[in-house]
C-alpha cells in the first residue's frame, strides 16, 4: 500500500513537472510570436506617396495628367494664361513623344512637366528593372525640354497604382511620389455640374487637385472652377506646395507635414 502510494506520488510529481514545462514553453512561444507579430506589423507598414500637404495658408495646386489625346491642350493653356496660374502636368512618355510642339508650348508658358511613366502601365505588375526603365525613358524625354537636374523630380504612378517596390525604386532614382487629395472624377465623365460642385465643396488648403488634359468638357469645367477657387485660394506650383526637407508623410493618410525644428515650433 505504501509502495503504491509512493509510486502514485512520484507519478504526480512527474505530471506536475511536465505541466510546468508545457506552461513555460507556451509562454515563451506566445512571447516570441507577439514580438514577431510586432516586427511584422512594423515592417509591413506600406510606403505611401504624398496625397495632401498640411497647410493652412489657402494654397492649392492644380495637376493635369495626360497619356492619350491632345485636342484640348492648347485651349487649356489659353485658359491658364488668362487666369494667370501655373499648372503641373504629369505626362506619360508616349504622350510627350507624340506631341513635341505642345510640350514646347507648355514649358514656354511657365508650366512644369513631371513623370507619369512611359507607357502608362500597371506598375504593381512590373519588376524593379521595368519600373526603372519606364521612369528613365520618360525622364530622358523631359530633359529635352526642361532642366530636370536642378528641378524637383516628381512621379505619379499610372492609375494611382503603387506598392512598396514602386515607391522605393522611384525614391532611389531621386523621385518623390505624388498622388492627389481631390480627384475631380473628370475621367468618369459624370457631367460638368457634378465635377464643379464636387471640387468647390471639398477644397481645402494643401489640396492637390487631379484633372486630365483630354477629359470631356475639361476647358469649360476649369473655366468655372478656377475663378471660383481663386476668390479664396491661391494656385501655386506643386513644388511650392509640398515640403522638400524636414517633413514626414503619414503612413495612414499620405498627409505630408512639416517637422518642427525646435520646441517653439519654428
Amino acid at each position: 500500500m505504501l509502495s503504491c502510494s509512493a509510486e502514485t506520488f512520484q507519478l504526480f510529481k512527474k505530471k506536475l513537472a511536465y505541466f510546468f514545462i508545457i506552461i513555460i514553453i507556451l509562454f515563451s512561444s506566445s512571447s516570441v510570436l507577439a514580438q514577431n507579430n510586432f516586427r511584422s506589423n512594423y515592417s509591413s507598414r506600406r510606403l505611401v506617396p504624398i496625397y495632401q500637404v498640411d497647410r493652412n495658408d489657402h494654397k492649392i495646386t492644380l495637376t493635369v495628367d495626360g497619356a492619350w489625346g491632345s485636342n484640348q491642350t492648347e485651349a487649356l493653356l489659353e485658359l491658364f494664361k488668362k487666369e494667370d496660374i501655373s499648372v503641373s502636368f504629369f505626362f506619360a512618355g508616349i504622350w510627350l513623344q507624340n506631341n513635341p510642339d505642345l510640350v514646347q508650348k507648355i514649358v514656354a508658358a511657365g508650366h512644369q512637366i513631371y513623370n507619369h511613366s512611359y507607357s502608362h502601365s500597371h506598375f504593381n505588375n512590373l519588376t524593379k528593372n521595368e519600373i526603372i526603365e519606364e521612369l528613365q525613358k520618360t525622364e530622358a524625354i523631359i530633359k529635352q525640354y526642361q532642366n530636370s537636374e536642378t528641378g524637383l523630380k516628381l512621379f505619379r504612378p499610372p492609375y494611382g497604382e503603387y506598392n512598396d517596390l514602386v515607391i522605393k525604386t522611384a525614391r532611389e532614382l531621386g523621385y518623390q511620389v505624388v498622388q492627389w487629395s481631390l480627384d475631380s472624377h473628370d475621367w468618369m465623365d459624370p457631367g460638368q455640374e457634378y465635377i464643379v460642385e464636387r471640387v468647390i465643396k471639398n477644397i481645402n488648403s494643401g489640396d492637390i487637385l487631379l484633372f486630365h488634359n483630354n477629359s470631356e468638357n475639361i476647358v469649360e469645367i476649369l473655366s468655372e472652377i478656377i475663378p471660383t477657387l481663386k476668390q479664396d485660394y491661391q494656385f501655386v506650383k506643386i513644388e511650392d506646395l509640398i515640403y522638400n526637407d524636414n517633413y514626414q508623410i503619414s503612413s495612414q493618410t499620405g498627409l505630408q507635414y512639416k517637422i518642427k525644428d525646435d520646441a517653439n515650433g519654428n
